[in-house]
């Protein structure tokens, strides 16, 4: 019996999220989202704003921005910054938690 692998003939799914696809996950207004890409904390990869593609694991940033700058009403500066913080310790905390495997 011979075993033959099957391709998929179907194309892989993307991650990168059109501009409206992207407005539509997160909520966020089209306006913030121009201001978000053009201060840089947000990457499309377009030269114009409406033609950025998003990464998917952003929806949860803008999300979190957007609970942050409303509950706490921030302008969008402070909650990136707020933002960019808490991503900070979360990726020191992993790495602490990494070091104390390798001492036990």
């Amino acid at each position: 019996m011979s075993m033959i692998k099957k391709v998929s003939t179907l194309p892989t799914r993307s991650s990168a999220l059109a501009w409206t696809e992207f407005v539509e996950l997160t909520g966020i207004a089209p306006e913030r989202l121009r201001e978000l890409v053009s201060l840089g904390w947000i990457e499309g990869g377009g030269m114009e704003p409406e033609s950025c593609l998003f990464r998917d694991a952003d929806i949860y940033r803008v999300r979190k921005l957007e609970r942050i700058c409303c509950d706490f009403e921030l302008p969008v500066v402070g909650g990136a910054i707020i933002v960019d913080l808490l991503e900070r310790i979360d990726a020191l905390e992993r790495q602490v938690r990494a070091l104390h495997g390798f001492e036990e």
